[in-house]
């Protein structure tokens, strides 16, 4: 969907978040979801979901393939095992999907609308951007290697946490390596599992919800937003203080 309004009227409560928050300054760092955020991968997931649960006779649903966005990839398989009847341990189901989608991914890369030109305005404004994914290093490194060099100053990636999303430590963890607050970080989500994991780290979070819906109260540092076109670094600066 198009987000041909100002960000001021198309976010919802932003003119009452920017009078809330009252003096305005640049966000210590902007944290990026990836998948649904960055990149429309969701259809790939569902798919390799759909095909592995097939071929191990067991049955799938979409309802089910929605349970699981932007959840840790470990809890993903785990769920699969159980709710998919696939007789594998969840990092084995891991590694099939990662097969699955990587080699989709190699075809054809699905950005979402906006969300690479934000990426190049925070980082033309000096703004330190982290990738913060749940999907397994050899998955993001497909993505961020067709950004510009130095898109990101450091990623989190599933594989590198024990505790994945709605658990704060991925965001906790990219604020460490960054040297920022959480408290003063920015993070850009499209579910509701990661909104609630940088809540929980005391981010400010706008949340573009894609897939799932995103409630509105979550939280009071969240907003929402039907896209990321047209957003610039100025409107990023008003949602933090």
């Amino acid at each position: 969907m198009r987000c041909s309004e100002n960000i001021a009227s198309s976010v919802r409560g932003f003119n009452n978040f920017t009078e809330m928050v009252g003096s305005r300054k640049r966000p210590a760092a902007v944290l990026w979801d990836m998948d649904g955020t960055i990149v429309d991968t969701e259809p790939y997931w569902f798919a390799a979901e759909f095909e592995i649960v097939e071929m191990h006779g067991g049955t799938w649903s979409h309802e089910h393939a929605r349970a699981l966005v932007g959840s840790d990839l470990l809890d993903s398989g785990a769920y699969i095992r159980k709710h998919g009847g696939v007789n594998k341990e969840p990092a084995e189901i891991v590694e099939m999907l990662l097969d699955r989608v990587v080699a989709q991914l190699r075809v054809a890369i699905p950005w979402r609308p906006g969300a690479r030109e934000l990426l190049a305005s925070v980082n033309q404004a000096g703004i330190p951007a982290a990738l913060v994914t749940m999907s397994w290093k050899r998955f993001a490194d497909q993505v961020i290697d067709c950004l510009p060099p130095k898109s990101f100053t450091v990623s989190v990636t599933g594989d590198e946490v024990t505790a994945g999303k709605p658990h704060p430590e991925p965001y906790l963890l990219a604020a460490q390596r960054l040297g920022v607050d959480p408290r003063e970080c920015l993070a850009i989500e499209d579910s509701p599992t990661g909104v609630r994991s940088a809540l929980a780290a005391g981010c400010y979070v706008l949340g573009v919800p894609h897939v799932v819906d995103i409630p509105a109260d979550l939280g009071d540092r969240l907003r929402l937003a039907p896209s990321l076109v047209g957003i610039s670094v100025d409107d990023l600066v008003r949602l933090t203080c």
